[in-house]
């Protein structure tokens, strides 16, 4: 039997207020609760509950055939600490059924891998901490930022302990190479490296809601899979579900009886990340000397760095990392930890048409600012 691998993110940034120039030195809240809030109950509405009570079911009727792997993001836990506990509750759930592997990440879906290792490593940390305390599971899978990955990063990771990190199978990097195989890095052969299959990946995640994708595509196009190729990982947001791709197409259709068709009408099994570290050998080296992430067409750093906005935000955010540590203030390193969410430096993206990074810049300034004189 060959290794089918679903790995799904879970994540929310916390949302910023508008703060202004004339804020600075006076108001220190620079998240917009409301928004956060409403955000979570909303996406916990549409998504977490109905998807992890469809999990939950399809786990009853299987058991131990079906697995997958979740990846929790330090400020999603938070924000369904405070505003949606019912869905962590639903969550813990699934985790306690033992089919379900805890990845370790980057406590706030940040960019700290490409900017400060000292800053990565504690982010990292943090967030082992955190997957113990909520879910009392010891991660051993590693998943950055976006599948953000280099060789130096997958070196990063194997000296903070772990031995299989995840990343986008990008045809840059691949060339002639497929992705259906297990590999390793190319500067420490130890950290065995998995890689997402974007095709399938974005079939769900992009191209579902058009009507043209459905479970008997889904498995056409996995017996299509050369039959020496041992391994299919698949990885898509689990907002996917519900939230970003409606109820209404029928995601969850698709979802209710995807299992039962892999089973019975490919050679796949489900697997968990780990399983296949443990059960394969790797294939070759998978050499990333430059950075690569598994967003837009570049499938590069683009999205959140490069220009002259999202840089100087970058270096001015990061050059506060050494007080904010020392400083061991508790309500300082919340916010240090929110200000670091990817997403605000996304926001900061020219190469797109559409959205106002020149404004979303100015904002997250002033916040640095205020921040900065805080500490």
């Amino acid at each position: 039997m060959r290794s089918l691998c679903f790995y799904f993110q879970v994540h929310q940034p916390y949302r910023l207020r508008t703060y202004r120039f004339f804020d600075i030195g006076k108001r220190h809240f620079y998240f917009d609760e409301y928004a956060s809030r409403t955000t979570m109950q909303r996406v916990s509405e549409l998504c977490y509950l109905p998807m992890n009570q469809l999990i939950m079911r399809k786990m009853e009727k299987l058991g131990n055939k079906l697995k997958f792997a979740l990846s929790f993001s330090g400020t999603v836990i938070e924000q369904m600490q405070q505003y949606a506990p019912a869905a962590l509750d639903s969550f813990r759930k699934l985790v306690a059924t033992g089919n379900v592997e805890v990845l370790a990440e980057t406590y706030s879906h940040s960019i700290a891998s490409m900017v400060n290792k000292d800053a990565f490593k504690m982010q990292v940390s943090e967030h082992k901490k955190l997957m113990k305390d909520v879910f009392g599971v010891k991660t051993r899978t590693f998943h950055n930022t976006e599948l953000i990955y280099s060789n130096e990063i997958g070196k990063d990771v194997s000296e903070m302990g772990f031995d299989l990190i995840l990343t986008e199978g990008a045809k840059h990097v691949l060339g002639w190479k497929s992705p259906n195989y297990l590999y390793v890095n190319a500067l420490n052969p130890k950290m065995k490296v998995m890689l997402r299959n974007w095709k399938l990946s974005d079939e769900i995640a992009l191209n579902f809601r058009n009507g043209n994708f459905t479970v008997d595509s889904f498995v056409e196009m996995l017996n299509a899979v050369p039959k020496e190729e041992e391994v299919v990982n698949i990885f898509v947001d689990y907002e996917t579900f519900g939230a970003n791709v409606s109820a209404s197409t029928g995601i969850f259709d698709f979802m209710e009886y995807l299992p039962e068709a892999v089973l019975e009408h490919t050679d796949f099994q489900f697997v968990e990340p780990h399983q296949i570290a443990d059960k394969l050998q790797p294939m070759g080296v998978f050499d990333a000397p430059i950075p690569l992430s598994c967003r837009d067409e570049e499938r590069d750093m683009s999205t959140w760095m490069g220009n002259d906005l999202q840089d100087d935000a970058i270096e001015t955010l990061y050059s506060n990392f050494r007080k904010v540590k020392t400083s061991k203030d508790e309500e300082l390193m919340r916010d240090w930890n929110a200000l670091q969410s990817s997403e605000n430096f996304a926001e900061m993206c020219t190469k797109h048409s559409g959205g106002t990074p020149y404004d979303f810049y100015i904002n997250y300034m002033n916040i640095l600012t205020d921040f900065k004189n805080r500490i």
